[in-house]
């Protein structure tokens, strides 16, 4: 990939992950991200051993500048998420109508680590239109490989 190419911004996710997501409590998982297609998407796989917490699978693609992730998940959602990394940040939105009603919107922040083997992240949703958000729950990555 040419070092200009912004799918080079993605290469910090590539790996094995544990997850541990606070609901109330921590619950333990598991999260991979891999190249797929020649390279030219993300594959985004994450488990979650609870009943109420759906398996998510997305495919991560290049959109200009920036890129699209698409999310599938156990429940049978399918969303599009805006979506930067950049600085050491990652983030996601949902703002526009997609495959799933946008009764709320979404936004998610990841940072990483100066090593990069961490990222604490916080998934947040806003009933007004973006006008206020709340806390939806926060997590943390740790690369395993």
């Amino acid at each position: 990939m040419p070092d200009d190419d912004p799918r080079t911004r993605l290469d910090p996710l590539i790996g094995e992950w544990t997850t541990e997501v606070h609901l109330p409590g921590a619950v333990p998982g598991t999260a991979s991200f891999a190249w797929v297609l020649s390279d030219r998407y993300v594959l985004q796989r994450s488990e979650i051993p609870l009943p109420e917490v759906p398996d998510g699978m997305c495919l991560i693609a290049p959109a200009g500048d920036a890129f699209t992730q698409h999310y599938y998940d156990s429940r049978g959602v399918v969303r599009l998420y805006d979506m930067q990394l950049r600085d050491g940040i990652w983030t996601l939105e949902r703002t526009k109508p997609d495959f799933s009603p946008l009764s709320f919107w979404q936004r998610y922040e990841g940072r990483f680590s100066d090593d990069g083997d961490t990222i604490e992240a916080r998934w947040e949703t806003s009933q007004d239109e973006g006008r206020t958000w709340e806390l939806d729950f926060t997590l943390a990555h740790r690369r395993v490989r």
